[in-house]
C-alpha cells in the first residue's frame, strides 16, 4: 500500500437528503456521480431514477451508451423493441442491461408507491432521445 499518497480525496461521499432534493427538482432523477474527473474516471454516469405510481418514462434510447438499471424498490415493466415489442416484469433485485441504441420504456407497475432504480451508464453524457415516432405494440410478448 502506498502510505505517502495524500487519500482525503479518494472517497466521495453523496447523502441521501441531497440526492432526493435532486430528484424533486429534476422530474425524478438526480446524478450521484458523472465521473467528470472525480478520481480520474470519465466516462460513467452513476444515478438515481424514479417513477411514480402507474406512470411510465416513454419510449426512449440512451444512444450509444450500455446502461444497466438496478431496481432498488417497486415493481415495474421493462419493454423494448422496435414497437416496445418485448417486456419483462422486474422487481427488487433485479438487474437489466441494455445494450446501444435499444428503444426502451420503464413502466411502473406500483399502484401508490414510487419505483426506484440504481442506473449505471457508459458514459456520462446526457444523451436520452424520446422516441416520440414509436407506436407500442398492444400486448407485448413478455420474456423471462
Amino acid at each position: 500500500m502506498d502510505d505517502s499518497k495524500d487519500w482525503r480525496t479518494g472517497v466521495t461521499v453523496r447523502r441521501a437528503a441531497t440526492v432526493a432534493a435532486e430528484r424533486v427538482s429534476n422530474g425524478g432523477r438526480s446524478t450521484a456521480f458523472d465521473f467528470s474527473g472525480i478520481g480520474g474516471g470519465d466516462k460513467t454516469w452513476i444515478g438515481s431514477v424514479q417513477v411514480a405510481p402507474q406512470a411510465n418514462t416513454g419510449p426512449h434510447t440512451h444512444g450509444r451508451h450500455e446502461v444497466m438499471v438496478y431496481v432498488v424498490k417497486g415493481r415495474s415493466e421493462i419493454r423494448w423493441g422496435a414497437r416496445l415489442d418485448y417486456a419483462a416484469e422486474i422487481g427488487p433485485g433485479d438487474f437489466v442491461y441494455f445494450a446501444p441504441h435499444v428503444p426502451h420504456q420503464e413502466r411502473s407497475l406500483e399502484s401508490t408507491e414510487i419505483v426506484e432504480y440504481l442506473v449505471v451508464r457508459s458514459d456520462n453524457e446526457k444523451i436520452a432521445l424520446k422516441r416520440d415516432d414509436i407506436t407500442p405494440v398492444a400486448e407485448p410478448e413478455l420474456l423471462y
